[in-house]
């Protein structure tokens, strides 16, 4: 088995963009629970953010959600943002929450409606060329509850349409991401359920437009790390939303229901060359703390992360492919197994300290203070939550 010592340069280059919205206040669909300390700007969710990579050192970035983090200033935003030591990321677009969007937006059968989910898209590619970043990801809550209610096939025609509008502004250096989930809130059909109709969808516009994947928006026994690797295979895998489920889109810490998934996940993931900086693959969080706190929640995510990668990284590729040649099943599922098994906490906390990061970053920021800090300084003013 490839050593730990082995895998720190890899290591090294590893980075997690944070959500915005992961910061302010979430809940169950009956109740959003609100934190003192909570953010009540779109800069105090960056300041918020800023201390999971003072602590680790794995998140650089941040991701917007407009019009949840809208800005009268995105060029000041982002300097504000380079003052924390992070950048500003992905924009995610949102049509799913305007009672306009009802039966659907880039797939809806009024033409007026469609242009205005197009002109929010376009509104995000100019926030994007201030903010700097080179990523619109969209997730659409598009389809419908009843046999009969809409034209499935007239719902992608348009949808094809509609992404080629979009496509067609985009800057050379930018990139269209479409995620897709299998149900919700459209029970009878969704017009973007799964990775193929994603791959189809984004195939035909071009080399700018990839897929997302969730790990969250599956159903129940589906094999991600094969549609991983068929992605990689394709050169159409852009993103992840890392999240963890226990039965649907739970949005829960990621590596928290099923760490070996998380650790299957990414041997597929370095196994395809969907690791690095130079991989085009952005590793990104898609998480809503309910009733934990948002810092030390997004900390224990990008840690568990980083974690499995370690693991995935140790795995001897040699021996696992001599193993396959020689029809040894037990043998090439033991050094699977090995690499999953080891304990590599320990490793990770020498080499934290090594690169002058604490040993153990949550003990290391609940020590800090910042959460009694800001429960004192932010009082008043309306908390930010994920819907708003």
């Amino acid at each position: 088995m490839t050593t730990f010592s082995e895998i720190t340069d890899q290591l090294a280059v590893q980075a997690i963009e944070l959500p915005s919205w992961a910061f302010g206040n979430s809940g169950t669909r009956f109740k959003v629970f609100g934190s003192p300390g909570s953010p009540r700007s779109v800069e105090e969710k960056l300041a918020d953010a800023a201390q999971v990579n003072k602590y680790t050192g794995l998140a650089p970035v941040v991701a917007l959600h407009i019009p949840w983090d809208k800005h009268e200033d995105y060029a000041a935003l982002r300097r504000y943002a380079e003052d924390l030591g992070i950048k500003l990321g992905t924009v995610n677009s949102n049509t799913f929450q305007d009672d306009i969007y009802k039966y659907g937006s880039l797939t809806n059968v009024d033409p007026a409606i469609r242009q205005r989910a197009i002109d929010h898209h376009l509104e995000c590619i100019d926030i994007m060329r201030e903010t700097g970043s080179t990523d619109l990801k969209i997730w659409l809550a598009d389809g419908t509850n009843y046999p009969g209610q809409g034209s499935i096939r007239g719902r992608q025609d348009r949808l094809a349409e509609s992404l080629q509008v979009i496509y067609d502004a985009l800057d050379e250096n930018q990139r269209l991401v479409l995620e897709y989930k299998f149900f919700e809130p459209a029970f009878y059909h969704t017009d973007v359920p799964d990775w193929g109709t994603s791959y189809v969808q984004v195939a035909a516009l071009g080399d700018k437009a990839m897929v997302c994947l969730d790990t969250g928006h599956h159903a129940p026994g589906t094999n991600i790390e094969f549609i991983v690797m068929q992605l990689l295979r394709l050169g159409k895998l852009g993103a992840f939303d890392f999240n963890s489920r226990f039965y649907a889109d739970d949005d829960l810490i990621v590596g928290a229901a099923d760490p070996f998934q998380l650790f299957r996940i990414l041997c597929e993931v370095i196994a395809g060359g969907g690791y690095g900086p130079d991989s085009g693959v952005a590793f990104m969080l898609d998480q809503c703390h309910n009733i934990e706190d948002k810092i030390p929640g997004q900390i224990r995510s990008v840690l568990n992360v980083q974690e499995q990668t370690a693991k995935a990284l140790m795995v001897d590729r040699e021996a696992l492919a001599q193993a396959e040649v020689e029809g040894d099943v037990l043998g090439a599922n033991a050094i699977l197994m090995d690499a999953f098994n080891t304990d590599v906490r320990a490793d990770l906390a020498a080499w934290r300290e090594s690169r002058g990061l604490p040993a153990d970053p949550m003990a290391a920021f609940l020590e800090s203070g910042y959460l009694a800090k800001i429960a004192e300084e932010r009082k008043g003013g309306k908390q930010l939550s994920w819907g708003a």
